[in-house]
């Protein structure tokens, strides 16, 4: 559960300061440059914490109907801990979302 929250605390950084070097003034040239760059990894990483996020939604899906099918592998316990780890990833997840729409919005008004 680290995974998705070490990638995305990382691709908020680089947006940071992808945006303090834009107040800066840095030329055009070189911001679309290393823009480009950090897309590619900002995505990726996206990418990975969406994926990490569906995973564990599906496992804990698997191991309910496990246990309502009475496999004697399955305890209780481990079926609430893994709804909960899905939660938790889910509402993360959503927040993100949130900060992403923010943000493309705050830019989107500060091009007009």
């Amino acid at each position: 559960m680290t995974m998705p929250v070490n990638a995305l605390s990382s691709a908020l950084q680089q947006m940071q300061s992808m945006a303090a070097q834009a107040a800066g003034g840095t030329s055009p040239a070189a911001s679309a440059g290393s823009g480009a760059a950090t897309a590619g990894g900002f995505a990726s990483a996206l990418k990975a914490s969406l994926d990490k996020i569906s995973d564990d939604q599906k496992t804990a899906i698997g191991e309910s109907q496990a246990f309502e099918l009475g496999s004697s592998n399955v305890s209780l316990n481990d079926v609430m801990v893994d709804m909960q780890k899905a939660n938790v990833g889910f509402q993360f997840g959503l927040q993100v979302r949130n900060k992403l729409v923010a943000a493309y919005n705050e830019i989107s008004q500060m091009a007009v």
